[in-house]
């Protein structure tokens, strides 16, 4: 695991709209302030809560968004088994790093039947 460092602001703005989008009222949940970077950072991965204090639970929402050169990216908000936040994960397509971090108003639900 990496060191914990603390949420920037543009990743807060994205969570709490995620939240909105899966139907919770961010100002209700505790949002952890230290994250942990997963692929030293490459496609935007982040971790709030240890893995072994409690596993993942199930997925709040899901939203696509495109990436600066027109790669799809899958962000996944996700809770653990005590219905905290676990992660915030994205995956691009291609795998490469992720050029411009996506902002509210450039993610869309994704239909759930619907392939990238």
């Amino acid at each position: 695991m990496n060191e914990r460092r603390t949420i920037r602001e543009n990743e807060m703005t994205l969570v709490r709209h995620l939240l909105k989008l899966a139907g919770l009222d961010p100002d209700s949940i505790n949002i952890p302030t230290e994250v942990e970077e997963y692929e030293g950072g490459k496609m935007g991965s982040i971790n709030f809560t240890d893995f072994n204090k409690a596993p993942y639970l199930n997925d709040l929402v899901q939203v696509i968004y495109t990436d600066s050169d027109q790669t799809p990216v899958v962000i996944t908000l996700t809770q653990n088994s005590e219905h905290e936040i676990l992660d915030m994960d994205f995956w691009k397509k291609d795998f490469s790093k992720l050029i411009t971090y996506p902002t509210p108003e450039k993610v869309a639900v994704k239909d759930p039947n619907a392939l990238i």
